[in-house]
């Protein structure tokens, strides 16, 4: 990958168990969880505290000599020769004048295959070759922090304990208070739980022992801060494996059950999870590059070589940030955090934006994202005629939190009705689109019809309300969100179609062609672009929500609007991107490839993703992938980690789904 990734993934589980590089280089920084803010710039003073670490240190002896690869100590630093990132590896290459070192990281997200992707386990394989053709002797030592077990160092003291792991060696560490889901947020970290460590090589060991750990770069061999942390240490001769594993006991509070995850929703116990994830390492690390390569070929051929890099980057992330746990009923849940936001769970304008990942690859986790939506909307305790916004705050899954005022009710002016009844249809015909099935849909067509009557009332000229970009504050008037409101009842259409309901699927599809026809007359400016909002002439904005009436092949709005609309995005360029809209310079990842996606040439397509891509690989903000950041310096301006990068796989999305979208819209005829 030519791309300087922000921060590099190394265990990517989810929203809890998550460790990263925030560096070009493994050993120059402390390895930190997803929510480190004190790697921000790099202006960052030197000694600067980074109250977000998860420590590990990885040191290869040689010949009895100590050389440090991960991590940050006394021990000196063996140079590292090379980064590579891909979907679901990250593979370092480190020197010194004995031998090359190979550290390759692995977390097998495959999304086909919820028994192993829920399954709270990621690998590093250690190897190294002779550099000079002698031979050497080479120990490599792991070692992980009671910081991956608490909210921070020193918060409670901890437990160690052997732990029987067939065919590698075990400890499990945890905190000394075991107060399972004793709380929601956003900047917090799991303080429940036990961490395991295991190792598979020639004379392996795990033990328990304090560790010395720098808390902050080191400048000119002076080191910052040093404490000295209760530690699992995995040791081994030549090479070997390190299996990093987690039981959370409890994965969320589901409507006031807890509930535990997918991968052990049948009582398998963790030991016997680590003992599986030891046994099938060849076969998933075959598996794991298969489909990274996979994934890179095909993004290259819908999009060139700098979109398959920003997906390569994306995947994790955006996969990671979601928990697996079955409900009531055996069904999947797949539940986001909405990562450095606010801490909402089951966000409905957070998972409309990553569902190009998810429809592509499984579209049934599409679904279960909106399983827990549909049951929240169809209690008593959700008193409003249009779609909810979330269902709690990570991991506590009890109803909407956003606007929830201190007497327990919510503000109607926190809500996104247009926003979240469009979202929903949108959703719900895409994953039957994808899936080539109704199966999902097929008992929610009552509601999903109540949330588009709502759009038909409301939709064509929105009230001042807030919409997903929340963070630029109430708008009247919106022309995308107008957008989102005749897309989704054209998605109702689609749905109908699908459901042999012909006559209520041409009924809708006119009122949306109708809807279209009214936006394309009411938000022209006298240039030939379109509005921010109706009523504000010479404004601008990105027009994302039109990208689905190309994916669902129903061209709604003339090709002559949307080139012309595109074009006058091409003029409102700064040097990483288009800006949202007039109102400031920052813009949104995900919506910068949505707006891409409209593109009719190849061309114009990779003059929206160039700029996204510096922005990646020159930002001063070293944390995982900001999907809000400045169109001028490239800095964050908010948000990290967050699962709406999947949406920058809508273009890879296109072709496949397109052919299969004119395949409905042939049965309404």
């Amino acid at each position: 990958m030519k791309l300087r990734a922000p921060s590099v993934p190394l265990i990517t589980v989810d929203p809890y168990f998550s460790v990263w590089s925030p560096a070009d280089t493994l050993n120059s920084v402390p390895t930190a969880h997803w929510t480190d803010r004190s790697t921000k710039s790099t202006k960052l003073e030197y000694g600067e505290p980074h109250p977000r670490n998860m420590s590990m240190l990885g040191v290869a002896e040689v010949d009895g000599v100590g050389y440090r690869f991960m991590g940050v100590s006394d021990i000196k630093p063996i140079k590292q020769l090379s980064l590579d990132i891909d979907a679901l590896t990250t593979t370092y290459i480190f020197g010194c004048d004995e031998v090359t070192v190979k550290a390759e990281f692995i977390t097998p997200l495959l999304p086909d295959d919820a028994d192993i992707f829920s399954r709270p386990v990621s690998y590093l394989k250690l190897s190294h070759r002779s550099a000079d053709g002698k031979k050497h002797s080479v120990r490599f030592r792991v070692s992980a922090s009671e910081e991956l077990c608490l909210d921070h160092a020193g918060q409670y003291p901890v437990v160690t304990e052997e732990a029987a792991v067939q065919g590698a060696v075990c400890m499990k560490m945890g905190s000394a208070v075991q107060n399972v889901l004793n709380r929601s947020g956003d900047d917090v970290r799991i303080d429940w739980g036990y961490f395991y460590l295991a190792a598979k090589g020639r004379n392996a060991v795990v033990k328990a022992e304090k560790v010395s750990y720098y808390c902050s770069r080191m400048k000119d061999g002076v080191n910052a801060e040093k404490k000295e942390l209760d530690s699992l240490t995995a040791i081994f001769d030549d090479e070997g494996l390190v299996v990093f594993a987690y039981d959370d006991i409890k994965s969320m509070e589901y409507f006031g059950k807890h509930l535990t995850s997918y991968w052990n929703r049948n009582g398998l116990t963790v030991e016997k999870a680590i003992s599986k994830a030891v046994a099938d390492y060849r076969t998933l690390s075959v598996r794991c590059h298969a489909f990274s390569d996979r994934l890179f070929i095909d993004a290259c051929k819908a999009g060139g070589e700098q979109y398959a890099e920003l997906l390569s980057l994306a995947y994790r992330q955006a996969f990671a940030a979601h928990k697996a746990a079955v409900d009531d009923n055996g069904e999947l849940l797949f539940v986001s955090k909405e990562c450095f936001s606010n801490g909402c769970a089951a966000t409905v304008d957070v998972s409309y934006p990553s569902i190009p990942l998810f429809l592509l690859y499984n579209p049934e986790l599409v679904n279960a994202m909106m399983r827990p939506v549909f049951r929240y909307a169809g209690s008593d305790e959700w008193k409003f005629d249009f779609a909810p916004h979330d269902v709690g705050q990570y991991p506590l899954l009890n109803g909407q939190v956003y606007g929830l005022q201190k007497d327990g009710t919510l503000s109607y002016d926190m809500q996104m009705p247009v926003e979240e009844c469009g979202n929903m249809l949108i959703m719900c015909a895409a994953s039957a689109i994808a899936s080539q099935s109704t199966a999902f849909v097929r008992n929610k067509l009552e509601v999903l019809e109540k949330w588009a009557e709502y759009l038909l009332r409301y939709g064509q000229d929105p009230e001042n309300q807030l919409c997903t970009d929340d963070f630029a504050g109430h708008l009247a008037h919106n022309c995308n969100l107008s957008l989102k409101a005749i897309m989704g009842i054209a998605a109702l259409s689609l749905i109908f179609g699908m459901c042999k309901q012909k006559k209520k699927a041409r009924q809708y599809m006119a009122k949306a062609r109708e809807m279209a026809a009214v936006w394309c007359r009411t938000a022209a400016s006298d240039d030939g672009t379109y509005r921010l909002a109706f009523d504000r002439e010479g404004s601008f904005s990105m027009k994302y929500n039109a990208v689905w009436d190309k994916l669902f092949g129903t061209e709604i709005f003339p090709k002559e609007v949307i080139a012309s609309e595109i074009a006058g995005n091409f003029s409102r360029f700064r040097k990483y991107g288009m800006p949202l809209d007039n109102r400031a310079e920052y813009t949104k990842s995900d919506w910068m490839v949505w707006t891409a996606t409209m593109c009719r040439t190849d061309d114009d397509f990779r003059r929206f993703i160039s700029p996204l891509w510096d922005a990646y690989n020159c930002s001063p903000t070293r944390v995982p992938m900001t999907d809000w950041f400045d169109t001028v310096t490239s800095e964050m301006v908010g948000f990290q980690n967050r699962t709406v990068q999947g949406g920058l796989f809508i273009k890879l999305l296109e072709k496949d789904f397109v052919e299969k979208s004119k395949t409905v819209l042939r049965t309404i005829g």
